[in-house]
């Protein structure tokens, strides 16, 4: 597991869409697993910056998001695939017909799960999957006590993530309690496992993720079986962990081995 500290929400946003541009323009047809959520928007807003500029295309790529609420249709505004057309693909030159996002409202939503499992195998893996996580150590909709070997299904929500969310509903909107989510060992099969996380509130997740038992009840912590997982974080969320200057001293060793190498 290799952990990026970084100073800043800012340096991780950055530092987390250089990866993924290298993986574009390394492999142009790269298959991408993406995230939603506040922390992948900062990123997201970096990659749509790298593609104005000419550094990046997005018009092979396919991708494949984690997660969608249950119960809620492609074009709702609270919608994942929502999320995803207003924070990323509108803006880039992706094949809106290549992005995959867990149908909502499936009539047979367990149907649907296979389907999506069956799409991400036919299109060869994910490459690099993108995660975020939550208070819990949840990662997609895999809460606490989620089998590691699980795939993509219907699961229920926490009342911890359902208040965490609330934000994003009005009082009088419609709140799901139920969604699709890739489960952690469709996660663990991409090539590369990509985790962003910042602030103060995510510290105990972290440093359960990073250093504590490998246990369901902190689902992001199956990432310590992972041979390619890069856990990359500002300063506040990396504030409980032990030994921070060393994981310091191994990115700097990693950079300065990368461009020696002209990676």
């Amino acid at each position: 597991m290799k952990v990026v500290i970084l100073n800043n929400a800012a340096e991780v946003a950055q530092y987390g869409a250089t990866l993924f541009s290298k993986q574009i323009n390394r492999k142009p047809n790269s298959v991408l697993g993406l995230a939603t959520g506040s922390t992948p928007v900062a990123m997201y807003k970096q990659l749509i910056d790298f593609y104005k500029h000419n550094q990046v295309s997005f018009r092979n790529i396919k991708s494949f998001n984690l997660d969608e609420y249950l119960g809620v249709s492609g074009d709702h505004q609270q919608s994942y695939r929502h999320f995803m057309n207003e924070q990323l693909f509108n803006h880039v030159d992706i094949n809106k017909a290549n992005t995959f996002v867990p149908v909502g409202d499936a009539k047979n939503p367990i149907e649907a799960c296979e389907v999506y499992e069956q799409n991400i195998k036919s299109s060869g893996g994910i490459d690099v999957q993108l995660l975020g996580i939550g208070r819990n150590g949840h990662i997609g909709f895999n809460e606490p006590s989620s089998s590691l070997g699980s795939r993509t299904r219907v699961k229920t929500l926490t009342q911890e993530t359902i208040d965490d969310n609330a934000r994003f509903f009005s009082a009088d909107e419609f709140q799901p309690h139920l969604s699709i989510t890739m489960g952690i060992g469709t996660i663990l099969e991409a090539k590369q496992v990509v985790l962003l996380a910042t602030g103060e509130n995510k510290a105990q997740a972290i440093v359960d993720t990073v250093q504590g038992p490998i246990t369901a009840q902190c689902p992001a912590s199956a990432l310590q079986l992972h041979p390619d997982a890069v856990i990359i974080i500002d300063e506040a969320a990396a504030s409980l962990l032990e030994n921070q200057e060393f994981f310091r001293h191994i990115e700097r060793e990693n950079q300065k081995l990368e461009q020696s190498l002209g990676l």
